[in-house]
């Protein structure tokens, strides 16, 4: 797997996206991806599935250190409070603790 490398963070080259993905098919594929081998998920707050793209990440057999996890705020979050907050409801859809 290639890595390219930003902010002292080494992050996989290809990914796997979530958009238009109901939260069961996200699920699915990240699932699957994580099985052959990805660590690099992608999804958004807008994409409403945040929830199943957490469930692939913990019911995986893989270290969480391992994968790359990468969300997108909604746009009509505009103040810092409300970027905030939207950032804590997706780490607790996610059920991560770092994104």
């Amino acid at each position: 797997m290639e890595y390219v490398t930003r902010l002292d963070d080494e992050v996989p080259k290809i990914g796997v996206g979530t958009w238009q993905m109901s939260t069961q098919k996200a699920y699915e594929s990240v699932s699957m991806a994580l099985e052959e081998g990805y660590r690099h998920i992608d999804t958004a707050q807008l994409y409403d599935n945040e929830a199943g793209v957490g469930s692939a990440i913990a019911d995986a057999d893989v270290d969480r250190e391992e994968i790359f996890l990468t969300t997108k705020v909604d746009p009509s979050n505009r103040s810092v409070e409300d970027i905030v907050n939207s950032v804590r409801g997706s780490v607790d859809r996610l059920g991560v603790e770092t994104i």
